[in-house]
C-alpha cells in the first residue's frame, strides 16, 4: 500500500469512527443530521469555532470547524493528543515540526482546499489564513490540552 493510499484509508477510518460515535450519541435510530444554524459558534483568538461533536475537555471524539479570517494565524503550540485536520475552504498555511518552535510566517507552507494534515501529539506547529478566509475541520480525542511554545508577552 502506498503512503498516500495508507493516509486515505486511515482518514476514512477516522471519519467512520467519528460518524459512528455521533450516531450513537445523538439518535436512538443511529442517524445524525445537523444543519449549520443548529451549531452555535464560539469566537476567540481571532477565529470562530463550530463545535459539531464533543469538546477538548470531554472524553471521546470531538469534531470542530475552525474559521480563520484573512490574516489570522495561531502561534507555535502543540497538543497532548493527535489531531486530524481537513481543509474545507481556502488555503490553510501551516508550519510543522521542530523549526515551528519560532514563529516565522514566511516559512509557512500552503495547504489547499481538500488537504489533510496530521498534528501528532507533542508536534509543534502553527497555522492560519493569509489572504483569504479558511475553514478547517479538526477531529481528535479528548480530553486534550494545548501548550504554547512561546512565552506570553
Amino acid at each position: 500500500m502506498t503512503g498516500r493510499r495508507a493516509v486515505v484509508v486511515f482518514f476514512a477510518a477516522i471519519l467512520l469512527t467519528a460518524w459512528s460515535t455521533l450516531a450513537q450519541d445523538q439518535d436512538p435510530d443511529g442517524f445524525v443530521a445537523l444543519q449549520p444554524e443548529s451549531i452555535v459558534p464560539e469566537t476567540g483568538e481571532g477565529m470562530t469555532r463550530l463545535w459539531i461533536k464533543g469538546g477538548v475537555d470531554e472524553p471521546g471524539i470531538y469534531v470542530v470547524r475552525n474559521t480563520f479570517p484573512a490574516g489570522v494565524t495561531s502561534r507555535p503550540h502543540f497538543h497532548s493528543e493527535d489531531r486530524y485536520a481537513t481543509v474545507i475552504k481556502g488555503t490553510w498555511w501551516v508550519a510543522l515540526g521542530p523549526d515551528a518552535a519560532v514563529y516565522d510566517p514566511d516559512s509557512m507552507v500552503p495547504m489547499r482546499e481538500g488537504s489533510f494534515v496530521i498534528h501528532p501529539a507533542g508536534g509543534i506547529h502553527y497555522d492560519g489564513a493569509k489572504d483569504e478566509e479558511v475553514i478547517v475541520q479538526i477531529i481528535g480525542m479528548g480530553p486534550v490540552t494545548t501548550t504554547s511554545v512561546e512565552p506570553d508577552n
